[in-house]
């Protein structure tokens, strides 16, 4: 049995077209078992003004990551002029991830799926502020999720403890950026690599594992990742 832990973030911009691709992993490969896990690129606002000067200018910064993402993205679905024009600022992860994280204590892995996805195309093609809780509410409301049982989760501290327990596993993992993938708690595949290298890779996996962690790093410039760097948020 192969078992993928799926790291990624709500604001992620790497993460939406490689979550794209795992849905088209997972329905060619059907036997395999993602588990979604939380990481935090920007937990707070204040983390967003450590790493980009303000929050203010985080935004124009983040944007630029969005071209390469887009790049990324075989259906070049980023709304960046959209962004550019939308009134708020740049959205922190906290109630993206918990709400997604609620999801999954309501329907599981499914549904964690459901709401991340819908999440990250609320904030990426319609420009929407998935910080803001009538915005994930929404979302929740519009999704195959039981709206008063997620709030409920949403509300539960022990769903915060579950987001929390997914960023001592990243730590564990020693990750650094997202999206990233560790199969069978062993391999690591970093960034938004081609469909097909993800496959080759599980394939070759599933065909000899080894005890020893082993790294399918960016072979190339558009095979993107946002990572943590000297404190600071960077996505290339």
């Amino acid at each position: 049995m192969i078992t993928i832990e799926f790291f990624h973030d709500v604001i992620c911009s790497f993460c939406f077209p490689m979550s794209d691709r795992m849905r088209r992993v997972q329905a060619e490969m059907p036997d395999i078992n993602i588990v979604h896990r939380s990481f935090a690129l920007a937990w707070e606002p204040e983390n967003l003004a450590q790493m980009f000067g303000s929050r203010e200018q985080a935004k124009n910064e983040i944007l630029s990551h969005w071209v390469h993402a887009n790049q990324n993205d075989e259906r070049h679905r980023f709304n960046i002029d959209g962004m550019k024009e939308a009134d708020f600022l740049f959205p922190t992860s906290k109630n993206g991830l918990l709400a997604a994280k609620a999801a999954g204590v309501v329907a599981g892995e499914n549904g964690y799926w459901e709401v991340f996805d819908a999440l990250q195309e609320a904030l990426f093609v319609n420009s929407q502020n998935i910080e803001d809780l009538n915005v994930i509410k929404t979302v929740i409301q519009h999704s195959s999720i039981d709206t008063e049982k997620w709030q409920q989760a949403f509300d539960d501290p022990t769903t915060l403890s579950l987001v929390e327990k997914d960023f001592q596993l990243a730590n564990a993992y020693q990750l650094t950026g997202v999206p990233a993938l560790i199969v069978n708690g062993k391999y690591l595949i970093n960034g938004a690599q081609p469909y097909e290298q993800i496959i080759q890779a599980i394939q070759t996996i599933q065909e000899k594992e080894s005890p020893v962690i082993e790294i399918i790093e960016n072979s190339q410039a558009e095979n993107g990742a946002c990572n943590m760097e000297d404190g600071k948020w960077v996505c290339d």
